[in-house]
């Protein structure tokens, strides 16, 4: 499993997830292997909010991931993520939380839509 989670300040398992999936700095790539923490890895959004259709989703795609931890996200994003196969997660608070929460199966599939811009 290799999970994605967009966080603002690289601080590793200790950042808080990003509010907005498009507008974070970086997408902090987690590796798991028999339900541990292999690997932790912060890589730039270098796409950041590109717009129509998301770029950024394409931009977290390229690194492997299986699921996607953010705080909200607009429905284009969405439907390339459901269109990829990838599920996506809502979350406040640490990254590390999220991780353990999704491991024990305490996340709901879904995320709720950016209502504060237009997409």
């Amino acid at each position: 499993m290799k999970i994605g989670i967009t966080i603002n300040e690289d601080k590793g398992l200790q950042s808080e997830v990003c509010a907005h999936f498009g507008q974070c700095a970086y997408f902090l790539l987690v590796d798991i292997e028999n339900g541990e923490i292999k690997t932790t890895k912060a890589e730039p959004n270098n796409a950041v909010h590109g717009g129509g259709g998301c770029v950024a989703v394409d931009e977290i795609l390229s690194h492997q991931i299986t699921h996607v931890i953010a705080g909200g996200m607009g429905m284009g994003a969405q439907q390339k993520f459901a269109g990829a196969g990838v599920p996506i997660f809502s979350y406040s608070g640490t990254a590390e939380s999220a991780i353990k929460d999704l491991l024990a199966n305490q996340l709901t599939v879904g995320i709720d839509a950016c209502t504060d811009h237009a997409h």
